[in-house]
């Protein structure tokens, strides 16, 4: 059988740590992946002269399944976002981000299961119509959402409902103010969940949404909602389990998937061996299940929350004291 390829990109800032962490785990659980690895961000723009080189870009489409850890895009004009860049590039028309509560994190919830499913390619981020008057007075954006968007992305997540046995899915709009584009993303959502009995099928006005992600979460099973809105909606459900330390991140289109830690590159705390891997060690239990190896899936999940639960090893954004090695040795010895 042939050996399965990753695409790896370490990242910039604790992205070397905490991927490096990753690999460890995923060896260690019997996953038998060879990787190539290839540079993006900061640490490409130093060493090629680019924020993601050409190089990288065929690697990526080589292999079909990436395992990205932070990138940073610098500030300031002339640089797009990196991770817009890759979604755009690949057709990554779906962000797959679930928050799970792990006994023994600093979260206010212990029962959180959401998974938010957004729009990766349209909306206020398709890059659309963006200019800014001579005299720095004026700013405009333009926001597409198309038909065929939509109905892709609700579908996705029916179907993701549906194969992961979940029973409900909450469509986030704001189509009583943005009467057009968000207008068509409800109509679209809500013909599509005709098609899913077995599914209950709800809607929310975002900011509705967020109110209620804070004081019921409990309610919510699948969101799926446009681009600018999942952006949002998402951290604040990481927020609900611990921070973005525990948050993965998947984006996946029709034969190319990019599985992530969705925190940032935290230079102030890189080369310090403080960072917690369980992000990107979480984004890969995502890749895994996307691979149909779920059992190996299981088995990392399973030492990742007796770790935490228990509290042995456990970084400070845990409630611990140790460190990026010492997290990762706990894990290692569990599998």
């Amino acid at each position: 059988m042939t050996k399965q390829t990753i695409t790896v990109i370490p990242g910039d800032g604790i992205g070397p740590s905490i991927i490096d962490s990753c690999l460890k785990v995923l060896d260690k659980a019997g996953c038998d992946f060879e990787y190539e690895f290839a540079d993006a961000g900061l640490a490409a723009l130093e060493k090629h002269g680019e924020l993601v080189p050409e190089e990288t870009l065929k690697l990526i489409e080589k292999n079909k399944i990436t395992l990205k850890g932070p990138l940073t895009t610098p500030v300031g004009e002339g640089f797009t976002s990196i991770n817009v860049t890759l979604r755009k590039k690949f057709k990554l028309y779906a962000n797959l981000r679930p928050v799970l509560s792990f006994k023994g994190t600093r979260a206010r919830y212990e029962n959180i299961d959401i998974l938010t499913i957004r729009e990766n390619t349209e909306g206020m981020y398709s890059g659309l119509g963006q200019t800014v008057s001579e005299d720095g007075s004026q700013a405009e954006a333009m926001s597409l959402i198309t038909r065929e968007g939509a109905e892709r992305i609700v579908t996705f997540a029916y179907e993701t409902a549906r194969k992961e046995g979940r029973k409900k899915v909450t469509a986030v709009h704001k189509a009583n103010i943005l009467k057009s584009t968000s207008g068509l993303f409800l109509k679209v959502a809500r013909e599509v969940g005709e098609r899913y009995p077995d599914i209950e099928s709800t809607e929310m006005i975002v900011d509705n949404c967020c109110m209620q992600l804070v004081m019921n979460p409990e309610q919510f099973d699948v969101i799926v909602t446009t681009n600018l809105f999942g952006d949002i909606i998402s951290d604040l459900c990481a927020g609900l389990v611990g921070g973005l330390g525990m948050a993965p991140g998947a984006n996946i289109g029709k034969d190319c998937a990019i599985f992530e830690a969705v925190h940032g590159s935290a230079p102030d705390i890189a080369g310090k061996n403080l960072a917690n891997p369980s992000s990107v060690i979480l984004a890969s239990i995502q890749m895994l299940e996307y691979l149909g190896m779920n059992d190996k899936a299981s088995k990392i999940r399973d030492a990742v929350k007796d770790v935490i639960e228990s509290g042995d090893r456990t970084t400070r954004d845990l409630g611990g004291e140790h460190g990026t090695t010492d997290f990762t040795d706990a894990v290692l010895e569990r599998l």
